[in-house]
């Protein structure tokens, strides 16, 4: 928080969005009508499932399925209903920040699929896959999904994609969610719904802010707002002061000061092209074994093997 509101432009990490209340709202936005990503991926699911366990199984073999940052589930509960359904040797190891959302998943899943073996576990991707990489002897599918991968920049998503590549063996595999590049009237609704969903989820961080330390944010003098650009294929979230103001958050011992219209940048949200994740995919040490899209190819579920080649 220091670091972000310190600089100039002040900027706030997206990764902090997510407490508890935060992916209450993420559950919301996913359900939203103009937040085509799930529509488009749950269609993938259902209607690929099939060649995607082929991909993943290798000839039937067992597999372990590691979701990064799992949120509900749902997306991900209609390939894990389908492989049951072929009597698929898996296991389930969601991971998220968020222990109540983990919660509910087991919950929701050990009702659903009483034979699945499953391990939720909270915390940090990163750690979390290193303390799992010689645990077992098969393949572990890493899934993430939802275009998290978005998130990040280009020098940030190689960054995360070779740190994956480093806690991976050779014969591990990872699926990965891209937005596509399309009509920007789509993108920016996606980022602005009218129902001002994704508003309440980008202020919720102040609220944490004021809760977690000692912040004095009043949310109702910032607003939100998004846009797309389409020469850098992204779209970017603010919350922007709707009047010159003072901040203080008492961990940081510090004031911070806001001039009317001046803009806190809150996330990017990159969109792709095939090219772009080719590159990142060579970049980072993998290989592209099969890209699966909806039939807008608005989206795409890339599946990537380790370049055993590279390190």
């Amino acid at each position: 928080m220091l670091a972000g509101l310190s600089a100039t432009p002040k900027s706030l990490s997206s990764k902090y969005f997510y407490d508890d209340e935060g992916s209450r709202l993420f559950q919301r936005i996913m359900k939203l009508p103009e937040y085509y990503l799930t529509g488009c991926e749950n269609e993938i699911f259902a209607e690929q499932a099939d060649d995607i366990y082929r991909s993943f199984a290798n000839d039937g073999g067992g597999f372990d399925l590691i979701e990064l940052g799992a949120g509900d589930g749902t997306k991900t509960a209609v390939l894990i209903d389908h492989f049951l359904k072929r009597h698929a040797d898996i296991s389930y190891s969601p991971i998220d920040i968020s222990q109540e959302a983990l919660d509910e998943l087991t919950a929701k899943f050990k009702a659903e699929f009483p034979s699945l073996k499953m391990n939720a576990l909270n915390g940090d991707y990163f750690k979390i896959l290193d303390s799992l990489r010689y645990v077992g002897g098969r393949r572990k599918v890493l899934l993430f999904l939802g275009s998290n991968i978005g998130n990040f920049n280009r020098e940030q998503s190689v960054d995360f994609f070779r740190q994956l590549r480093a806690v991976m063996n050779d014969n591990d595999l990872l699926f990965v969610g891209f937005d596509l590049q399309k009509d920007p009237h789509v993108i920016v609704a996606a980022y602005d719904d009218l129902q001002g969903v994704t508003a309440k989820f980008n202020l919720n961080l102040l609220t944490r802010i004021n809760r977690e330390l000692g912040g004095h944010f009043d949310p109702e003098k910032f607003i939100h707002y998004a846009n797309y650009r389409p020469i850098e294929g992204s779209a970017r979230s603010f919350l922007i002061s709707r009047e010159e103001q003072t901040v203080r958050i008492d961990a940081l011992s510090r004031e911070f000061h806001f001039a009317q219209w001046e803009p806190i940048f809150m996330e990017i949200s990159q969109k792709y092209s095939l090219s772009f994740i080719a590159w990142l995919a060579e970049e980072s040490g993998f290989s592209i074994d099969q890209n699966f899209f909806d039939g807008r190819r608005y989206y795409c579920d890339s599946l990537w093997s380790v370049n055993s080649g590279r390190r």
